[in-house]
């Protein structure tokens, strides 16, 4: 079975935007057909107002980094957090609703 499907290259790595119809583990072969820019797409023209923009100064660019996201918290490090926080001074969200809705 032949499949047609847009993917986006990425750290080295081709992701598929939609779900394939593979087996695990499975040997396919794969032809890359770079996508032409279309003149006239909406996504060509704001990025040529945007290169403008910086251009003349009015913009700054974007400083490329890899952004690493934050560890998460272990199940101790949340159960901790969520009772810091359940013993904190002042009123509860719910009674903050409560009491901003008013009178029912």
């Amino acid at each position: 079975m032949s499949e047609i499907v847009t993917a986006v290259y990425e750290n080295g790595k081709l992701r598929p935007l939609q779900p394939l119809k593979l087996r695990e583990r499975q040997t396919v072969r794969i032809q890359v057909l770079q996508d032409e820019p279309i003149p006239g797409k909406p996504e060509d023209e704001v990025d040529e107002v945007i290169q403008n923009l910086i251009a003349t100064g009015l913009m700054r660019a974007r400083p490329e980094r890899d952004v690493i996201p934050p560890d998460p918290l272990s199940a101790e490090e949340r159960k901790e957090l969520a009772d810091r926080l359940g013993h904190a001074p002042g009123k509860s969200a719910s009674e903050m609703v409560i009491e901003d809705r008013g009178e029912w």
